[in-house]
């Protein structure tokens, strides 16, 4: 195994703020609709970025309700600033052994750069892409990344929470790393959908990396 770039998703997987986009997503919809949406409303909601939910759901106002999210999710985030105890570690490691490091998340623009200033993460990776306000869009994000490293798709792996993410690594024909660490990650789905590896912790994400890939990959 001669993984040489690795792309990483944001939320529930490197950080726990899929918390912060339903509690802000909920309180900007009930400001602006009136009503409380289900769960299952919520999450019928997710593939295009925020800008593009609005976009759809406020199409005379979307630019007023985008910015209420924005602010409260910054200030929310705060809560949630941290990332998952360990994921520092992995980065540090992968940077040191040379490895690339790109991130591809379905946040839009403007969330994924509040994540990142809470996070303290940004400096880790060399290629930040943010979700398309069409429509879910990883593969096309990941095989930009592929195009500007110059790697073959067996020479980079995926590393996501949710069963999408593997449909999309698998579509593209990079490695599928499932990470289930998360509270709000859905086993079930996600291990249906058959990815080469799921870690349910940090630490034994990071065992893997320095047991099984790190030496094959170090130049």
């Amino acid at each position: 195994m001669k993984l040489k770039g690795f792309i990483f998703d944001l939320d529930g997987t490197l950080i726990n703020s899929l918390p912060v986009v339903r509690t802000s997503l909920n309180n900007t919809l009930i400001k602006f609709s009136g009503r409380v949406y289900t769960d299952k409303e919520l999450s019928s909601l997710f593939g295009p970025s925020e800008d593009g939910i609005f976009k759809k759901l406020f199409p005379e106002t979307w630019r007023e309700v985008l910015q209420f999210y924005l602010n409260d999710y910054d200030r929310i985030h705060g809560q949630y600033a941290q990332p998952f105890p360990g994921v520092v570690e992995t980065l540090t490691l992968l940077q040191e052994r040379r490895i690339k490091l790109a991130l591809v998340s379905g946040k839009g623009a403007g969330s994924m750069e509040i994540s990142l200033k809470h996070s303290g993460l940004k400096h880790f990776f060399e290629i930040i892409i943010s979700g398309s306000e069409f429509r879910a869009s990883k593969p096309e994000h990941i095989r930009q990344v592929l195009e500007l490293w110059k790697f073959s798709p067996d020479e980079v792996a995926y590393v996501g929470d949710i069963a999408y993410d593997v449909t999309a690594a698998k579509e593209v024909g990079i490695l599928p790393i499932s990470a289930l660490w998360a509270e709000t990650a859905q086993v079930q789905k996600v291990l249906a959908m058959n990815p080469a590896y799921a870690f349910t912790s940090v630490e034994s994400f990071n065992e893997w990396l320095s047991e099984v890939v790190i030496p094959f990959t170090a130049l």
